[in-house]
């Protein structure tokens, strides 16, 4: 996400989303993106860039042309974000089959499970289905039950006094870099984070769910698959706040 502060344009969190990055890189078996060489990228883009209110910036690296020995080629953007303000406020969602195993991915490296890569195609065929369902959000399920994740957001969960993420291992999700800061705020201030795996039906006996963007920020899910969730907005903003999303 794109911000401006004190009157210059600013990236949240850019150092981890390099690390991230970079790791896709790696997992796909592109060469590795020099930090240098991009940072001076977003430099000049950002100091280039004059819209106003949230952008959002994409850093994309690809093998280059089919059929060619020309080497990667690499792009960047800045677009104007989306308002994200009601959906701050709360959000309904419905459950779909992503239609594996919460395991499918241990020991399969070439599923490419947490790599974040331009296959977008099925999670924008989701949010058709959110919109055909009546709903603002999806979250996939795997196959025996779990909740995992949503298209473009992680899922976060509190519960008995902790906050509680879907498990990286096995599962397929990316690692989300804007609940990785919530968390290391969140110990910081001696609460205990964990990873579990989470039904639907488990929600209603927590304390809140929130569906976690980069870009759309800390969005409280409010009802899954027409079942009211707890909401406490107080929680809310406090997760927000850690998360860059004051």
């Amino acid at each position: 996400r794109v911000v401006v502060r004190d009157g210059a344009a600013q990236v949240d969190h850019l150092d981890r989303h390099l690390a991230r990055f970079a790791r896709s890189a790696a997992a796909l078996e592109l060469p590795a993106p020099d930090p240098v060489a991009w940072r001076a990228l977003i430099g000049e883009a950002l100091a280039a860039w004059t819209g106003s209110g949230e952008a959002v910036l994409k850093l994309v690296l690809t093998r280059g042309p089919e059929h060619s020995a020309a080497g990667t080629s690499a792009l960047l953007t800045i677009t104007g974000a989306a308002d994200a303000t009601a959906a701050r406020r709360g959000v309904t969602g419905a459950t779909l089959d992503r239609g594996y195993a919460s395991d499918a991915f241990r020991d399969a490296p070439w599923l490419l499970g947490g790599v974040k890569s331009l296959s977008y195609a099925i999670n924008v065929a989701a949010k058709r289905e959110a919109v055909r369902r009546g709903v603002d959000e999806i979250v996939f399920t795997s196959s025996d039950g779990y909740l995992l994740e949503g298209p473009t957001t992680g899922l976060l969960v509190a519960a008995d006094d902790q906050l509680w993420t879907t498990p990286l291992a096995g599962t397929g999700v990316l690692e989300s870099v804007t609940i990785a800061v919530i968390l290391d705020v969140a110990r910081a201030d001696g609460v205990t984070t964990r990873e579990a795996l989470f039904r639907a039906d488990d929600l209603p006996g927590t304390d809140g769910a929130w569906l976690i963007s980069a870009v759309r920020g800390v969005l409280p899910l409010v009802e899954l698959d027409g079942v009211p969730l707890p909401h406490h907005p107080a929680v809310t903003a406090r997760i927000a706040t850690a998360a860059g999303f004051e």
